[in-house]
């Protein structure tokens, strides 16, 4: 599969993904744990709660947790199927979170809103095409607040070996002028993985 998406067009690799993830959620994802990671519940131990934006929300298990620990919750993700599974989700807690299918690289269309204190990233951003990223980048920018706190995790370049899927510190950097990369912590995944935190000027 990784083969096949290093010769398609930036639309095709689009598309692409989208199928990629369309597959993963008909089966069940790997990653879909219903576990929160300690990493988020560590920074929200750390923060007043606020307003806070998930990106990549998948079936919700993470916004559920948000939203019941007092935050005001946007999630949104690109597969329908995974974002109905959110809501039931969130019904079934008895929490309010406001979940929506969309493209996260074009928050403008979905209306999120602004001034969130805490965004969160759980493998996401580095399954982006990387046209894409730049967009993402700016539109989470648009909807931090100032001091914001971006909270992500993600696949390094290693992980995947084609020179599309993945990410780097170096990137984060040079995508996110307007934030400070102040901590870069490895996973505990047998394959490379970090844990970012980015704080908005």
């Amino acid at each position: 599969m990784v083969e096949q998406a290093a010769e398609q067009s930036e639309q095709e690799l689009e598309e692409f993904v989208r199928r990629a993830l369309e597959s993963y959620y008909r089966d069940g994802p790997p990653w879909d744990t219903g576990i929160t990671p300690p990493e988020l519940v560590e920074t929200v131990a750390e923060l007043p709660a606020g307003r806070a934006l998930e990106l990549g929300c998948g079936t919700g298990t993470n916004a559920v947790y948000l939203a019941g620990n007092g935050w005001e919750v946007v999630g949104v993700d690109l597969i329908e199927s995974a974002v109905r599974q959110a809501r039931a989700k969130a019904d079934e807690a008895g929490v309010a979170a406001r979940l929506l299918h969309g493209d996260v690289t074009r928050l403008d269309e979905l209306a999120v809103g602004d001034g969130f204190s805490l965004v969160f990233d759980l493998s996401c951003f580095c399954g982006i095409p990387p046209h894409r990223r730049d967009a993402y980048a700016a539109g989470v920018t648009r909807a931090a607040a100032p001091g914001a706190r971006l909270l992500m995790f993600g696949y390094g370049m290693e992980a995947f070996n084609d020179g599309i899927f993945g990410m780097t510190a170096d990137e984060l950097r040079s995508r996110f002028p307007g934030w400070d990369l102040t901590d870069i912590t490895p996973g505990t995944n047998p394959f490379p993985t970090y844990w970012f935190t980015l704080r908005r000027r």
